[in-house]
């Protein structure tokens, strides 16, 4: 690695493009892998590289050629089979920031001054990694910080003394871990979407779920869990504390926080809904009513509700709104007051490429598209699903015998009833395989003795 740097600190590496040597982007850095050696230094074995598709590859160090404030240059070609962490494998980003350690000698004089007695109890902010003359990449030096005296208290902000020290000079960075805190992971994972981070998680073990989870507030950490498949769902809610679950329910979609308690007994879902606020609950109860299979069931409560007298410019104000999701910014649903469901009445549904095309003043009463028939709470899903694709709608209104809006059904929410319950757990590669499996072994099945020959596409047969 001619003209890389001697020493590189990962919280740098983290989020770095990686690149082949034609300069094609190959992926994101999202973690180095680390095996501990007994009386060594810690050796890096390669890298964990996101790629299109959300799937993580690891990248051997022997086949990364630099490694710079900027990107990541790799030779050769790399094997885009998932990275599966290893028994013996240590993920410094994962596993290492803010580790809790004991500070010995000269690292504890360098975080307190010459006059300590004794070994300092610190954690762990960055790791860097040095190269040997032999080209490997070892851990060399760890970026720590003194934990405050008489433990470090969620919420506040650290100001203990930090020192750059040798790795050999803390205890307990390997081996069985102490109480970990996740913050730094945490600010890691900043700019990645809830899905990704909901990827993340399930690959992580319970306990270290847990202590993410413990650093995400209740607004980000209810979208991640938003994307986990149930059993993740009921475990991380189940480690929260009841009520750090009730404030992440609150948090969520009203559908997404109806399916998840329906996942839970009746005693444990009615003592989080007893902890929730009033409202919230109320628009929960009201979802628990319904059959998860209906309309009803998978509608959310709380879609754009405006009056007629509304403006263009308030609806699209509204609809720019970071909160609302993508799904639901699609339209506005117009109801005589009040514009809580369910009491409105609903007049009809404005589009937004409708309200894109309208001057900002307009009345959005005058815009309305009246020709979509809501859906009655009871509508079983096939129906459901036949109305969005005909009609190449997002989302659809659903109302009660009066006419009165109840909510609206998202393309979203219907397709997380359609697909098996183990999606989210079946990386793309996979999936496209076992398409390919299908069309290949449809083709044999085809031009076997006596089966009709397959038709060529696009030409009819023969009356």
């Amino acid at each position: 690695m001619s003209g890389a740097p001697s020493r590189v600190f990962v919280a740098r590496l983290a989020g770095l493009p990686v690149f082949d040597p034609v300069g094609d982007r190959v992926g994101r850095v999202r973690d180095v892998v680390v095996l501990p050696r007994a009386a060594r230094r810690p050796r890096a074995v390669g890298l964990v590289v996101e790629v299109p598709g959300k799937r993580r590859i690891f990248v051997p160090m022997t086949r990364v050629t630099s490694m710079d404030t900027g990107q990541v240059i790799t030779t050769g070609v790399l094997n885009v089979r998932r990275f599966e962490q290893r028994e013996a494998e240590v993920l410094v980003i994962t596993d290492l920031f803010d580790r809790e350690v004991v500070l010995g000698g000269a690292a504890a004089r360098a975080v307190r001054g010459a006059d300590v007695d004794g070994p300092v109890e610190g954690s762990v902010e960055d790791v860097a990694l040095e190269q040997t003359r032999s080209r490997d990449w070892e851990v060399a030096r760890l970026f720590v910080r003194e934990s405050p005296r008489g433990g470090r208290k969620k919420g506040l902000r650290r100001k203990g003394s930090t020192a750059l020290i040798d790795v050999h000079d803390a205890a307990g960075l390997f081996g069985t871990p102490q109480e970990q805190g996740a913050a730094l992971l945490a600010a890691s994972l900043e700019e990645m979407k809830p899905a990704d981070i909901a990827d993340l998680l399930h690959d992580m073990p319970l306990k270290r779920r847990v202590e993410l989870a413990a650093e995400l507030d209740d607004e980000r950490l209810a979208d991640v869990v938003q994307e986990l498949p149930d059993d993740d769902q009921v475990q991380v809610l189940s480690a929260l504390g009841r009520e750090r679950a009730a404030d992440v329910l609150e948090a969520m979609e009203p559908d997404d926080a109806a399916d998840l308690l329906n996942e839970l007994s009746e005693e444990a879902a009615e003592q989080l809904l007893g902890l929730m606020e009033p409202d919230d609950a109320r628009d929960v109860r009201r979802l628990l009513a319904y059959e998860e299979d209906t309309a009803g069931g998978l509608m959310t409560t709380e879609p754009v509700v405006m009056g007629p007298e509304a403006t263009v410019a308030q609806a699209l104000a509204t609809l720019r709104r970071p909160e609302v999701p993508y799904t639901l910014a699609a339209a506005v649903f117009v109801v005589r007051p009040p514009t809580e469901t369910p009491t409105g009445r609903l007049l009809g549904v404005v589009h937004l490429q409708r309200l894109l095309r309208e001057p900002p003043h307009e009345a959005i009463g005058g815009l309305l598209d009246t020709e979509i028939e809501p859906l009655a709470p009871d509508t079983p899903l096939a129906v459901v699903t036949r109305r969005l694709a005909t009609y190449d709608l997002v989302s659809l209104p659903v109302a009660d015998p009066q006419g009165r809006l109840l909510g609206a059904v998202t393309v979203d929410d219907v397709l997380d009833h359609l697909l098996p319950d183990d999606w989210r757990e079946v990386d793309e590669e996979s999936v496209e395989a076992r398409q390919e499996l299908a069309t290949v072994t449809g083709q044999l099945r085809a031009v076997e003795p006596g089966a009709p020959r397959p038709r060529p596409a696009g030409r009819r047969a023969r009356g």
